[in-house]
């Protein structure tokens, strides 16, 4: 059989031989649809560039990878300058990927870094059953650190946030405000921080001696889309919750989008606490009460996690677990509450 090469990779997708190359570095200029496109190509043909021109530019040793699952989150934004900045110091370049929360795309990529040969890699998994794909790299010399989520069955350096905690005290600060129905807008599943962010809520309600219905629950999938629909469904109910606590930035702003467009005032019809803050979150009309991540901080980490294991590749594995803390704006109703007690 003939040896795959960039040509027939080029034929196979319909695309230029350039337009490969750029796919293989990681070049933004490349639109989704084409990356995509070229990566299946890349995929069936089970085509292995040959790197050899490369290692004569560069030496992988300096080289670090970042798979990102949505670089159009601003939670990534702080998180890659947090990665960027500490590889730098520590003389390291980055290579950044984005999954877009794609199984099939985070393979691909971590393909790519193989045959890049990174010294190391940073990544965001796409679901809980990730670790097989992963525990690859390792098998070939490549250490990984996980970074936010975790997956099952296997053990990697990994940096995480509190998200049980974190889902906790937004909840139970809007229960303290008197919100008695609070409904979660949560992420799918598959993710483990999703999980211990539907776990947190959950834990908030009985704490308070309260019921937890189901028809309060609802599935999103960390887009704006999801938090539009949930919100509509939300306010559209027939027993409206008090307050919604929204499992991401992105869905909050389109719950928050939603609840505007039904005249549903914020907060007094329906108060709002999400998790994750933003650059926008105190420019809204009303500016949004969130539980904040250290996202700098979680990128420092797992490169100086990353760091440690490249220089002591038999160490324990670790897992790091920063905190979150909550920030008091006008969306939860705190300003309301406070007025009412005055009275």
């Amino acid at each position: 059989m003939p040896r795959v090469n960039i040509k027939t990779v080029a034929q196979y997708a319909g695309v230029s031989e350039a337009t490969v190359s750029r796919v293989l570095n990681s070049n933004p200029t490349v639109s989704e649809e084409v990356r995509a496109r070229t990566l299946e190509a890349i995929e069936k043909l089970g085509y292995q560039p040959n790197r050899a021109a490369r290692r004569l530019r560069a030496n992988s040793s300096d080289v670090l990878g970042l798979i990102v699952s949505d670089i159009e989150n601003p939670f990534f934004t702080s998180v890659v300058r947090g990665v960027e900045d500490t590889a730098q110091a520590a003389q390291k370049s980055v290579i950044l990927c984005n999954s877009d929360e794609n199984p099939t795309k985070l393979k691909n990529y971590l393909k790519i870094m193989e045959a890049e040969r990174v010294a190391g890699l940073i990544v965001a998994p796409t679901s809980m059953k990730d670790g097989e794909s992963l525990q690859r790299l390792t098998q070939v010399g490549i250490p990984i650190v996980l970074l936010d989520r975790q997956v099952d069955n296997y053990v990697f350096d990994s940096v995480l946030v509190d998200n049980i905690r974190g889902a906790f005290t937004g909840v139970k600060h809007l229960i303290d405000l008197g919100c008695e129905r609070v409904a979660m807008i949560g992420g799918t599943p598959a993710l483990s921080n999703a999980r211990d962010r539907l776990e947190g809520y959950r834990n908030a309600l009985k704490a308070a001696g309260l019921s937890i219905d189901e028809k309060l629950i609802k599935e999103g999938n960390y887009k704006i889309e999801s938090g539009y629909r949930i919100g509509k469904e939300l306010a559209h109910s027939t027993h409206r919750p008090q307050a919604i606590f929204v499992a991401n930035n992105l869905m909050t702003l389109g719950a928050v989008r939603a609840l505007r467009e039904l005249k549903v005032r914020i907060p007094e019809d329906m108060a709002i606490v999400g998790f994750d803050d933003t650059p926008w979150a105190n420019e809204l009309m009303v500016p949004l009460t969130v539980v904040s991540q250290p996202t700098y901080q979680l990128g420092q980490t797992a490169t100086q996690l990353l760091l440690n294991r490249l220089a002591r590749p038999d160490a324990p594995f670790q897992t790091a677990i920063l905190h979150t803390h909550l920030i008091i704006r006008e969306s939860c109703g705190a300003q309301l509450h406070n007025q009412e007690k005055m009275l």
